[in-house]
């Protein structure tokens, strides 16, 4: 669906001022909220998401940019999680082209059994993604292992197996959802945390909400109150029920980018079996090369999680095994961090071992959770926890229909980087003041962007534009630091800000990027 004017945020909030009541109202405008929201305003509930900061501000936004089965858990045994997530891999593909697309994922060999390994295992890897696979996996030689990635160390290397699977970008296509979900009528807003549960005798009935903008409060009722929330969960729970035992032992990834250079071509790579039993990739992602990812348990959930220095250097000593010339801190243009949503289990011991898969619980009180899960399985989730609802509530029953549902955008012309993000809405960017002026000689992005995410993407600042409408903060923390005063002289325009609002908003930007770098 093309926009044909701009999304204003005090219209958004007129159509909550005017609602006695909603069907649904999801909390978390991460990828379970949003797929959960889309999920039940396409079954024509009448639905409402809030989110306390910015869609995918967390753990949303800092994936490993993979749509994909999970090789790893298919070593684990978890026969069933792969052909879901699998599945799901090939819905994304088909239902939003112009966010997911097919890499080519390279193992390297050292030897003839770990060839004979990982190849019968990613032919396994095909047989379960049925007709909806991406490609054939194969062994490579050693020649055709070096051409698809020529800086591997050779000393040894004896070929390689190459196989598919999904990539994406995270934080764009929690954008997309929430376009998706306005255009089937649902409302979805940031910066309006939840602050309090409405209660009528014992039963959650709705919440009480704050707009972070202008101070004003809400009481929003709801049929039914679903808290999607992700790493948080266990904090709105505590708000229904504040002896409720925890439900999560979080764990935190940490990611690397660096230059092109470190992986030239089109292809990634995947080291099967790191010290610490995980899989670790070196991928291409928008003109740069993400690796990652590690497993460490966390006590504290944030917003803002910071890698820890071993977890770097865990990163930068297992790459420097296999690339020449390996990456070493000073070519490290960003840090990532995201934590994961783990649900806890008996007499396991190392996150790293932990299920992937989501649980769905109901409270004393009818708060429904769901949590747990990855971006892969978002859709699934959503069908799970709306169909849970309509028992729980006697909603009139509907059908799921997002199986077959192109998102937002959808084209089967997709346009050049950066604009190919946007799909179909891309012409319409290129007719916005700034449509040839680069944001930054360093960045990929265009001054229009800024506006577009202004006019249309409820933007509120900064670090919205600069973390997740683009991407800058993950591919140059320093390019986006210089990038910022011009964003937020455009912000200011657009949004009627004076001067001191600028300042401010590049000292916050400039406090918060500083520690990507």
């Amino acid at each position: 669906m093309m926009l044909n004017k701009p999304i204003a945020r005090q219209d958004l909030i007129a159509q909550i001022r005017s609602s006695d009541e909603w069907d649904v109202i999801v909390i978390g405008g991460g990828a379970t909220g949003l797929g959960t929201a889309v999920e039940a305003a396409t079954r024509g509930y009448r639905t409402l998401l809030l989110e306390k900061y910015d869609f995918a501000k967390a753990t949303s936004s800092r994936s490993t940019k993979l749509v994909h089965g999970g090789v790893r858990y298919l070593a684990q045994g978890n026969i069933a999680l792969v052909k879901e997530a699998l599945h799901e891999r090939g819905l994304l593909r088909r239902n939003a082209p112009h966010l997911v697309h097919d890499l080519q994922f390279v193992v390297p060999g050292y030897t003839w059994w770990t060839q004979l390994f990982y190849g019968a295992g990613l032919k396994i890897y095909d047989l379960l993604s049925g007709n909806l696979s991406l490609g054939h996996s194969r062994f490579l030689s050693e020649q055709e292992t070096r051409s698809h990635i020529p800086t591997l160390k050779t000393d040894r290397l004896r070929g390689g197996v190459i196989y598919h699977d999904g990539q994406f970008d995270d934080a764009r296509l929690a954008i997309t959802l929430w376009h998706t979900l306005l255009d089937y009528n649902g409302v979805a807003l940031n910066y309006l945390p939840v602050i309090g549960l409405l209660k009528f005798g014992e039963q959650v009935k709705g919440v009480r909400a704050c707009d972070t903008e202008t101070g004003e409060i809400f009481e929003l009722k709801a049929k039914v109150v679903i808290n999607a929330t992700g790493v948080f969960v266990d904090d709105l729970r505590r708000m229904d029920d504040p002896t409720a035992a925890a439900m999560l032992s979080p764990s935190q990834g940490a990611h690397v980018v660096v230059d092109k250079r470190f992986l030239p071509g089109d292809s990634a790579m995947m080291i099967p079996k790191t010290a610490d039993g995980r899989v670790l990739f070196a991928l291409p992602w928008h003109g740069k090369v993400v690796i990652g990812t590690t497993d460490t348990p966390v006590e504290n959930t944030a917003y803002e999680p910071r890698p820890l220095p071993e977890e770097i250097d865990f990163i930068l000593h297992t790459a420097a095994q296999y690339l020449t010339p390996a990456p070493t801190p000073a070519d490290i243009l960003s840090v990532f961090v995201g934590q994961r949503p783990l649900v806890k289990a008996e007499k396991i011991k190392s996150t790293a071992a932990l299920s992937r898969e989501h649980v769905i619980s109901v409270s004393a009180s009818g708060l429904l959770t769901i949590t747990g899960g990855k971006w892969t399985t978002y859709r699934k989730m959503g069908e799970e926890v709306v169909d849970r609802a309509i028992q729980l509530v006697n909603l009139s029953p509907h059908p799921s229909i997002t199986a077959n549902l192109h998102l937002h955008g959808w084209t089967e012309t997709v346009s050049a980087e950066p604009l190919d993000v946007y799909g179909s809405d891309a012409e319409m960017i290129r007719e916005l003041p700034g449509a040839n002026i680069q944001l930054h000689p360093r960045l990929p992005y265009l001054e229009a962007e800024v506006r577009w995410a202004t006019r249309y993407e409820l933007a509120c600042t900064v670090e919205d534009i600069l973390a997740r409408r683009t991407r800058s903060l993950f591919l140059d923390a320093i390019a986006s630091i210089e990038a910022a005063p011009r964003v937020a002289a455009i912000l200011a325009e657009e949004l009627g800000k004076d001067t001191a609002w600028q300042q401010q908003q590049i000292a916050e930007y400039h406090s918060l990027a500083s520690g990507y770098s």
